[in-house]
């Protein structure tokens, strides 16, 4: 599918029950014109991933995720090499070299850059990674290669669809962004949310929906530890409409809390008349 507009990428993410507003369209359409890598900064629960998870299934792409974390190296993202083969190959006796693709595992990026097929590489959640494996990246990120010292450089035939998502625990470096189209993706209106809910819970009532909708972006005024993203929304929605409720009540919002909010101190914190507040809120809105 054709995402060269940022009409046809959003009725392409609607495809995969994505709403992309106009700013998240513009940015996927430039980057995807443009070859560039994007890179999606939010808080948790956004729907940052998604974003990569929906282009890969609209565009017919196979998804290639790297999920970074703290230490993560060159043999967790990049490659490494099949050490008991190589064992084996020495004991036999064996001529070929012992660096070779024969004994080459591919990790995440490697595979996206020999891959025959298109690929959507997503390089989740960046920020956990250190300075060193940023600096690393700059040069995928740039000319789509990479260099391995036992055989040299690795070049791709064609450019993957890269998507970078960051949470913002810690700033990432101006030379890692520069490589990138940068996209800021916050919590978005009510109205949206409630689309959202919609299209992710299919045949959920609609007043479910929009108290859903309300109660969650009332506890995001809150001063909790971890405000809920959308997709705690989505979650919450799921289980209010597998246990077949038609409208939210104080019982199934405190039986159905854990789906929310996922920290003892903050389900502490709306007990009692702040349950009952934000309830009343959510039941107002949807009578509007």
């Amino acid at each position: 599918m054709s995402l060269d507009t940022p009409a046809a990428v959003r009725e392409a993410l609607a495809g995969e029950r994505y709403l992309a507003d106009r700013g998240l369209s513009i940015a996927v359409c430039l980057a995807a014109t443009l070859e560039q890598p994007l890179l999606l900064e939010g808080e948790a629960g956004v729907g940052k991933t998604e974003v990569a998870k929906a282009l890969a299934g609209a565009t017919g792409a196979r998804l290639i995720r790297l999920q970074c974390h703290e230490g993560i190296d060159l043999h967790n993202a990049l490659y490494d090499w099949d050490y008991p083969r190589q064992l084996l190959h020495l004991r036999a006796g064996g001529e070929e070299q012992l660096y070779s693709e024969r004994f080459l595992l591919r990790r995440p990026l490697l595979e996206a850059l020999t891959s025959p097929e298109r690929v959507v590489l997503l390089i989740d959640e960046i920020d956990r990674a250190d300075d060193e494996f940023e600096a690393f990246l700059l040069e995928l990120l740039s000319d789509f290669q990479v260099t391995i010292p036992e055989l040299g450089t690795v070049r791709a035939d064609r450019r993957s669809t890269v998507v970078l998502t960051s949470n913002r625990t810690r700033e990432l470096h101006d030379a890692l962004k520069r490589r990138t189209l940068f996209h800021w993706i916050g919590h978005p209106s009510i109205e949206r949310e409630i689309d959202i809910v919609k299209l992710r819970v299919p045949g959920i009532p609609a007043r479910l929906a929009t108290e859903a909708a309300a109660f969650v972006r009332g506890l995001r005024d809150l001063d909790l530890a971890k405000p809920p993203g959308v997709a705690e929304t989505i979650d919450w929605a799921q289980a209010l409409a597998a246990l077949g409720r038609e409208e939210i009540d104080a019982e199934v919002v405190e039986q159905t809390l854990g789906s929310v909010l996922k920290y003892r101190e903050d389900i502490e914190a709306v007990r009692d008349e702040t349950l009952v507040g934000l309830i009343e809120e959510a039941r107002a809105a949807a009578e509007r």
